[in-house]
């Protein structure tokens, strides 16, 4: 039989630009997930325990899942029914769910995941040509798992996977056990700080593991031993920008770093909770995409520390890690961030002002823009309020937020407390308004 929808929008999330992906009446506060991948055959074998929160009464609730086929569903050990349409299952429990109530929800799933297909590409499990790169922002975590796939609902991980021991297996967290079988491995990690599901991400591939930099915090990368040298000297000041972005931000926020490069080319850098994702093509020897190392790593204070309640905040990710790339720039003896701004403002200027930064539209919410125009307006408020206030409320922004979830309202409000003078009219003219305002000096 087939259930009726949720009462009371349970079927969809809050998020008013991808409003069919995450579900309402439930907070999830822990995925437990054990799975057995095979790379020649692509095959995945999983089984998932959610164990949520009821924010609402539930006679029915909703799951995110993509073209994975369901074995079998339980809440609270009895057995489920439920209907699996694309990317979301309703699921109706045995019994009710009363409001306030814990209760856990096992998903036996099985198949050959594909990614999640849209206007941003193929997002999620996606195939190397030999392994798997998972990059999955802003919805492509239900192409491996079942979940709420929404930004504002972070919960603690724990992941185990199995596969071929001739590979390495790297997901976002801390490796917590590695036990090896007759031709396979099982690798184990927890991820124990509150996490968005776009942000896990398990990569796959024969890659060969060196240390980024010694001292301080663990910094550590997975490579293709092809790329040993290049990797070497374009990487060789990460420790310096590690410790750039602590003096300017605070202390880092999770307990290791590790980049991966694929053994494919990409487009772009992708980050993940305590992790970020290369393509071999951006480790060229010459450090030529030495900005994005940057912007990737800052991206651990804002995005993945400090995440988007809502994707329409979406400047509060990248337009502070745009900024990020900047002040690197300058302390590395590149452009300074004045020279970055005055430079980005004149190539903005020749452009159509038609993106409002903090509300751009789900076409736009990626677009150039929001990243450059993102800076500008931290660049901005730095003018108005000085150096020492700037950094004083940046530091304090991500230390009271720390793993939790931001809204632009909620910075307005913030730096508001580091001014002298009303910032009503900056941030009006800066993040509000399609016209571009004139830089200040």
């Amino acid at each position: 039989m087939t259930p009726k929808a949720p009462a009371n929008g349970a079927d969809r999330s809050t998020d008013s630009y991808l409003p069919g992906h995450g579900n309402g009446g439930y907070r999830v506060l822990h995925y437990d997930l054990d799975l057995d991948y095979r790379v020649l055959s692509n095959r995945l074998a999983g089984r998932a325990t959610l164990t949520a929160t009821a924010t609402q009464s539930l006679s029915r609730f909703t799951v995110d899942l993509g073209r994975l086929r369901i074995q079998d569903i339980r809440v609270d050990g009895r057995p489920a029914k439920y209907v699996h349409r694309p990317d979301k299952v309703q699921i109706r429990p045995e019994r009710p769910i009363h409001a306030g109530d814990t209760f856990r929800v096992d998903i036996r799933y099985a198949g050959k995941p594909v990614p999640v297909s849209g206007r941003w590409g193929d997002l999620g499990w996606d195939e190397l040509t030999d392994g798997v790169l998972v990059a999955s922002q802003p919805n492509g975590s239900p192409s491996w798992f079942p979940c709420n796939d929404q930004p504002a609902d972070k919960a603690a991980f724990r992941v185990a996977i199995t596969t071929s021991s001739a590979y390495t297996v790297l997901v976002t967290g801390d490796l917590v056990s590695r036990r090896r079988g007759p031709g396979s491995t099982t690798w184990v990690y927890e991820r124990l700080e509150p996490t968005s599901p776009y942000l896990m991400s398990v990569q796959i591939g024969r890659y060969e593991l060196v240390d980024l930099s010694v001292g301080g915090v663990v910094q550590r990368a997975a490579i293709p031993p092809a790329v040993r040298t290049r990797f070497a000297h374009d990487f060789g000041r990460h420790g310096q920008i590690m410790e750039t972005m602590q003096r300017f931000f605070g202390p880092y926020p999770f307990r290791e770093y590790m980049v991966v490069v694929a053994d494919d080319d990409l487009d772009d850098p992708v980050e993940a909770q305590g992790m970020a994702i290369f393509g071999k093509n951006h480790v060229d020897g010459r450090r030529t995409h030495e900005r994005l190392v940057a912007h990737e790593l800052a991206h651990q204070w804002f995005g993945n520390s400090l995440t988007v309640a809502d994707w329409r905040h979406i400047w509060l990710n990248e337009g502070f890690a745009t900024y990020a790339e900047w002040l690197w720039s300058g302390v590395g003896g590149e452009l300074s961030a004045d020279a970055l701004a005055v430079h980005w403002y004149t190539r903005i200027a020749a452009r159509p002002a038609d993106v409002v930064v903090a509300d751009p539209g789900i076409a736009r919410m990626f677009d150039p823009l929001v990243y450059k125009r993102g800076a500008l307006t931290l660049h901005a408020l730095r003018k108005k309020i000085g150096d020492e206030s700037f950094f004083a409320c940046l530091r304090s922004w991500v230390a009271e937020h720390q793993h939790a979830t931001v809204t632009t309202e909620q910075f307005r409000e913030h730096a508001q407390r580091f001014a002298r003078e009303p910032l009503d009219a900056l941030f009006t003219a800066w993040l509000d308004r399609a016209a571009l305002p004139p830089l200040p000096r």
